[in-house]
C-alpha cells in the first residue's frame, strides 16, 4: 500500500510508529484516541499502512502497542483493542492501555484481559500515564506520554512520501534502462540506424538520482544527529524507511544509468556523423550551384549613389543567404574538429575529406563575395564624393550668380573668406575624387568573373568610361567657377576699398567729435600766469592743426568714395549722410576753437598786463606806472569774466559751455584775485604819490612867489 492512497487518513494521525523501542527492542505503535468517535474502519487502513513499513525482522521482534484511552470511552478502547487481534495478532506482544486517573474502575472488573490472553494472543494491561515508564524507557516515548522521544508526523509523512515515490520512479527507471541497454546490446552495430526516440525512460535520469541522493542524505544526517544526542531518532531510520535499499537503488540506478550513457553516446556518435555528411554536401551544393550563380549575375558599379546603393543592397541580400551557409559551416567545422579526437581510424580519413572539401568551396566563395563588396564600396565611395563635388559646385555657382549687395567691409571680407573656402573645398573635392577614382579603376582592373576565369571585358569597359567620363564633367565645372571667381574676387576687393574709405570718413567724424567733446570738457584751463597761458596757446594751435589733418583727410576719402562707386556702377552712399556730418562736425569744432583761442589770447593780455604791474614794487620800478596800464588790466580781466560766462553757439542753435561751472568758477577767482591784487597795487601807488605831489605843489609855490617878488618889488 502507498501513503498516496490513504494520505488524507495517515494525516489525521489515528496511529504512528514513533521510532521509539521497547527493552526487548520491538517498535513501539502509538494509537492515541481522541473525544471524537473513532473510525474503526480509517484506523485499520492506518494500521494496515505503518504494518507495511517495518522489515521481516523488526516485525518479528514484536510490537508494543499504546493506547491512549485518557480521551476515549472505555468501549471505544475495548474495541480498538479487540481490533488488534484480527489486524497483528502474531506481531504483538504487548498492549498498554492507559486509563484516565478516575474511571472505568467498575468496567474493567467485567472485562479482565489479562483473563482473555489466551484468546487474544498478547497481553494487555492498564496503566496509568505517569506508570507507563516502568515497561518503557522515557527515552522511548515521546512527549504525550511524559517521555522525550520528539516526533513530528507531519515530517514523517513528508519524508515517506518522498520515499515512496524514490522508490517508484527508481524501480520503474531501472525496469527500463535495462530493457534499453539489453536491446543494444544484443543488436550488432548499425551506422545507419538511428536512434529510436522510443526508447527513451520515462523519467529523468538525472532528477530521479538527485532525489534518492538528496534522501539519502537526509536519512543519514538524522542518523548521525540523533548519534550525537541531538534530534532524536524516528521512522526514518534504515529499519522504517529502508536507508539500504535506498543505497541499493541509487547503485544499481548509477550501474544502469552509465551503461544508458555509454549507448546513447554510441548512437549519438552515430547519428553525428551522418547528420555532418549530409549537411556538408548540403553547403558545398548551394554555395557550387545558387549561391556561384548569384555572384555572376552582379559586375557593374552603378551611375549614381542611388544606384550603387541599390547594388549594395542586393549584395547584402546576397550576403545574407551566404552567411547562413557559412554559419553552417562554422558549426560543421567544429562539430567535426570535435568529432576528429573520438572517431575510429574508418571514419576519420572521412571526415578529414568532408572537413577540407567544405574549407576549399566556402573559402573561395567567401572571398568572391569580399571581392565584390570591396568593388560596391569603393564605387559607393566614388559616386559620394561626385555627388558631394556636385553640391559644392553648384553651391559655389549659386553664389557667383546672386548679386549680392554686402552691407560693410567687414561683410564683403566675410564673403570673400566664403569664396575662397568654396573654391578651396571645390578643389579638395576634385582631388580627393581622383583619388576614389584610380583606386576604384585599380580595382576594377582587376576584377575577375565570378564563373572561376571567365573575363567580363564588356562590363569592365563601360565601368571605366562612366568614371572617366565623371572626372571629365567635374573638371570642366570647376574651371568655369574659377573663372567667375576671379571676376567676382575683383569687384568684390573694390568694394572693399569702397567701405573702408566710407568706414574712415564716419571715423573721422567721430574723432572731430571726440575732439570736439575734449575740447569743451578739458581745454578749460586758461593759464596762471602769462608764460603758462602762452604755452596753453601753442598747445591748442598744435589741436586744431591735428583736428584741421583730420577733416582734411574726411575729404578726400569721401571723394574717393565717389570715385570707387562710379566704377562700380553704383549710387554714392557717403555725401548724403556722412559728409554733411562731417561738415556739421568741423563747424562747431571751429567755433569752439576759436572761442577758446580768443580767451587765451586775451587771458595772456591779462597775465602779461597784471605781471607788468605786480613785478616790481613802486619805489623799485624805474618808470612809474601810467593809469592807462591799470585801465587795461581791469578792462582784459572783465571781458575775460565775461567771456566766462557765455556760451558757445552752434550754428544750429545749441550752446555748450566749456568745462563744468566750478571749473569756470575756479578759473574767475582765480582771475578776480590777480585784479584784486593789480587794485591794491594802484591803491598803494596813489598813497605814495600824494606827499609828493604836495611838495611839488609848495615848490611850484615858492618858485611863483619868487617869480612874483622879482616881478613887482614894491608889494613884496
Amino acid at each position: 500500500m502507498e501513503a498516496t492512497v490513504v494520505l488524507p487518513v495517515l494525516k489525521k494521525r489515528l496511529a504512528f510508529l514513533s521510532g521509539g523501542k521497547d527493552r526487548r527492542s520491538g517498535l513501539i505503535l502509538s494509537i492515541p484516541l481522541c473525544t471524537e468517535q473513532t473510525s474503526m474502519e480509517e484506523l485499520s487502513s492506518t494500521l494496515d499502512y505503518l504494518l507495511g513499513i517495518p522489515s521481516e525482522k523488526c516485525k518479528a521482534r514484536g510490537f508494543t502497542v499504546i493506547v491512549d484511552g485518557r480521551k476515549s470511552q472505555w468501549n471505544v478502547v475495548k474495541t480498538v483493542v479487540l481490533m488488534l487481534q484480527n489486524v497483528i495478532p502474531a506481531e504483538v506482544s504487548l498492549v498498554c492501555v492507559v486509563k484516565p486517573d478516575e474511571f472505568w474502575d467498575k468496567k474493567v472488573t467485567h472485562f479482565c484481559f489479562w483473563k482473555e490472553k489466551d484468546r487474544l494472543g498478547f497481553e494487555v494491561i492498564l496503566v496509568s500515564a505517569n506508570k507507563l515508564t516502568r515497561y518503557i524507557e522515557p527515552c522511548q516515548l515521546t512527549e504525550e506520554f511524559g517521555g522525550s522521544l520528539l516526533y513530528d508526523h507531519i515530517d514523517w509523512l513528508n519524508k515517506r512520501l518522498v520515499f515512496e515515490k524514490f522508490t517508484k520512479e527508481s524501480t520503474s527507471l531501472l525496469d527500463e534502462l535495462a530493457v534499453i541497454n539489453e536491446n543494444e546490446k544484443g543488436s550488432q552495430p548499425d551506422k545507419d540506424r538511428p536512434l529510436d526516440c522510443t526508447s527513451l525512460p520515462s523519467f529523468d535520469p538525472e532528477t530521479v538520482l538527485q532525489t534518492g541522493h538528496e534522501l539519502l542524505s537526509e536519512l543519514q544526517q538524522r542518523r548521525f544527529n540523533g548519534s550525537e544526542g541531538g534530534t532524536a531518532w524516528s521512522p526514518m531510520d534504515d529499519e522504517l524507511l529502508a536507508q539500504p535499499q535506498v543505497m541499493k537503488l541509487l547503485d544499481s540506478l548509477r550501474e544502469q544509468y552509465t551503461k544508458y550513457q555509454e549507448v546513447c553516446r554510441l548512437r549519438s556518435k552515430r547519428s553525428q556523423l551522418d547528420e555532418i555528411h549530409t549537411k556538408v554536401m548540403q553547403v558545398v551544393n548551394w554555395l557550387e550551384g545558387p549561391g556561384t550563380e548569384q555572384l555572376s549575375r552582379q559586375s557593374g558599379i552603378g551611375d549614381s549613389i542611388r544606384a550603387s546603393q541599390a547594388l549594395q543592397q542586393k549584395h547584402e541580400e546576397i550576403e545574407s543567404q551566404h552567411s547562413e551557409w557559412f554559419a553552417v559551416y562554422v558549426e560543421l567545422n567544429q562539430q567535426i574538429a570535435a568529432l576528429l579526437s573520438a572517431v575510429d581510424e574508418e571514419d576519420l580519413e572521412e571526415l578529414k575529406g568532408l572537413q577540407q572539401q567544405l574549407s576549399d568551396v566556402c573559402y573561395r566563395q567567401a572571398s568572391q563575395l569580399e571581392f565584390r563588396q570591396n568593388v560596391l564600396q569603393l564605387a559607393h565611395l566614388f559616386h559620394s564624393a561626385a555627388h558631394e563635388l556636385s553640391q559644392q559646385l553648384d553651391g559655389l555657382l549659386g553664389m557667383l550668380c546672386a548679386e549680392a549687395t554686402p552691407a560693410d567691409g567687414a561683410a564683403i571680407q566675410q564673403t570673400l573668406k566664403h569664396l575662397e573656402e568654396k573654391l578651396k573645398s571645390v578643389e579638395g573635392g576634385l582631388q580627393g575624387l581622383r583619388e576614389k577614382a584610380q583606386i576604384l579603376l585599380n580595382q576594377i582592373s582587376n576584377q575577375t568573373s565570378w564563373t572561376y576565369g571567365k573575363e567580363v571585358p564588356a562590363e569592365n569597359k563601360e565601368n571605366v568610361e562612366h568614371v572617366q567620363c565623371v572626372l571629365d564633367d567635374m573638371q570642366l565645372r570647376k574651371q568655369r567657377c574659377e573663372d567667375m571667381v576671379d571676376v567676382r574676387r575683383l569687384k568684390m576687393l573694390q568694394m572693399v576699398q569702397l567701405y573702408k574709405c566710407e568706414e574712415d570718413a564716419a571715423q573721422a567724424v567721430e574723432w572731430i567729435g571726440e575732439l570736439l567733446d575734449a575740447l569743451l570738457k578739458t581745454h578749460i584751463r586758461l593759464g596762471d600766469d602769462a608764460q603758462e597761458s602762452k604755452i596753453l596757446l601753442e598747445k591748442h594751435k598744435k589741436f586744431v592743426d591735428v583736428t584741421q589733418s583730420t577733416y582734411d583727410y574726411g575729404r578726400q576719402l569721401l571723394q574717393a568714395t565717389v570715385v570707387l562707386c562710379q566704377s562700380l556702377r553704383c549710387a554714392t552712399r557717403s555725401s548724403g549722410d556722412t559728409l554733411p556730418r562731417l561738415n556739421r562736425v568741423w563747424k562747431q569744432f571751429s567755433i569752439s576753437s576759436d572761442e577758446r583761442l580768443q580767451r587765451l589770447e586775451v587771458a595772456s593780455c591779462f597775465h602779461f598786463a597784471a605781471e607788468k604791474v605786480l613785478k616790481d614794487s613802486p619805489e623799485q620800478a624805474e618808470t612809474p606806472i601810467g593809469p592807462e596800464t591799470y585801465e587795461e588790466v581791469e578792462s582784459l580781466g572783465k571781458s575775460l569774466l565775461d567771456r566766462l560766462t557765455v556760451p558757445v553757439v552752434f550754428p544750429d542753435g545749441s550752446e555748450q559751455y566749456f568745462g563744468s561751472p566750478s571749473d569756470m568758477a575756479s578759473s574767475a577767482e582765480h582771475i578776480r584775485e590777480k585784479m584784486k591784487l593789480v587794485e591794491e597795487r594802484r591803491l598803494q601807488q596813489e598813497t605814495e604819490k600824494q606827499p609828493e605831489e604836495q611838495e611839488e605843489e609848495e615848490e611850484e609855490e615858492e618858485e611863483e612867489e619868487e617869480e612874483d617878488f622879482e616881478t613887482d618889488p614894491q608889494h613884496s
